[in-house]
């Protein structure tokens, strides 16, 4: 596409304290082979060199523009006021976190996707995960999936196409349709935001590596100690019935609550902090829900009955576990 034609693109990075990685992320942007688009660095109040960087950049490529928060922001409050910040003339909305970074033809590969393909209001790509690729699981080379089918096949255990923020391209209507875009209650907030918009648009995905994202283990092993399973409730219990026939609905509803009563009656054991228990008693109560300790006591006892009929391969394998998924308890 020749710059004239070519659809506004704004590209976002809500950053707080992202001095180390966030020059290379900006270089990656000023490097993309598509030329029509506006970058947003969006300070959340960083202490450390974040402003300076976004700024020295600003200074030589007006198409960089730097603002800063009027105060410290919750990371999804953060992100949806980063999507207010993209302008009228935009046709595409990219995201990019500051630790990640875009490869040269990630925004030309995927407007022109889109622009091919008008019903698609999401489009991804594979993307590299530190070693790993990720987003995989389309068939090759269809460039679109219907969004309800892929919602099916996605809450059924299917492929997870959507990545992070950084991996997927929105189209500018779908953000600007809904009034917060990611739902700043929820820890799976960017995954929860493709189920709602592929309710009635299309999922598109290019078959190349487009972006690269890096991996905190410290992060993983925390968000799976404190929430498991609770974003996944949530977006079942929000967006099951829009995909799901009522069978696979109540099939995928009993087993992805008896996993986390299984889950909650591991931390028992454990002597999980009082903090846990809060936050999961007031993230059930948000959702409509209340928590069980009848569910819980069951989970507890079966545990219990498991180690005593055998109790060295039990405890072998819950070590196991323990240590592939989640941190000591401190």
């Amino acid at each position: 596409m020749e710059h004239k034609t070519e659809p506004f693109v704004t590209v976002l990075t809500p950053v707080y304290n992202g001095e180390k990685y966030l020059a290379e992320c900006i270089e990656s942007v000023l490097a993309q082979t598509y030329s029509n688009w506006e970058y947003y660095v969006l300070n959340n109040r960083s202490t450390d060199r974040t402003l300076e960087i976004a700024e020295s950049y600003a200074a030589k490529d007006a198409r960089v523009r730097v603002v800063t928060t009027d105060r410290f922001l919750p990371i999804m409050e953060n992100h949806n006021t980063a999507f207010r910040l993209m302008s009228r003339e935009s046709k595409y909305c990219k995201m990019v976190h500051a630790p990640d970074w875009l490869f040269p033809e990630c925004i030309k590969k995927m407007v022109e996707l889109a622009e091919a393909h008008p019903n698609v209001g999401i489009v991804g790509a594979y993307s590299l995960k530190d070693h790993t690729v990720i987003c995989n699981g389309l068939p090759y080379p269809s460039p679109v999936t219907n969004g309800k089918e892929l919602g099916r096949r996605t809450l059924l255990g299917g492929p997870n196409p959507f990545g992070t923020p950084t991996t997927v391209l929105f189209t500018a209507d779908v953000v600007r349709s809904r009034p917060e875009f990611y739902n700043e209650a929820s820890f799976h907030a960017d995954a929860e935001a493709c189920f709602d918009v592929l309710r009635d648009r299309d999922f598109g995905f290019v078959h190349q590596v487009l972006t690269y994202s890096r991996v905190f283990p410290e992060n993983a092993s925390r968000f799976d100690e404190i929430c498991m399973f609770l974003p996944e409730i949530e977006i079942l219990c929000k967006y099951g019935r829009d995909y799901l026939n009522t069978e696979e609905f109540s099939r995928e509803n009993e087993r992805m609550w008896d996993s986390y009563y299984t889950f909650l009656g591991t931390k028992v054991l454990r002597n999980r902090k009082k903090e846990f228990w809060t936050y999961h008693r007031a993230t059930l109560n948000r959702l409509g829900f209340s928590m069980s300790a009848a569910r819980i006591a069951k989970a507890v006892a079966s545990k219990a009955f498991d180690l005593a009929l055998n109790p060295l391969s039990t405890s072998k394998r819950i070590v196991k576990r323990l240590n592939g998924h989640w941190s000591p308890a401190r």
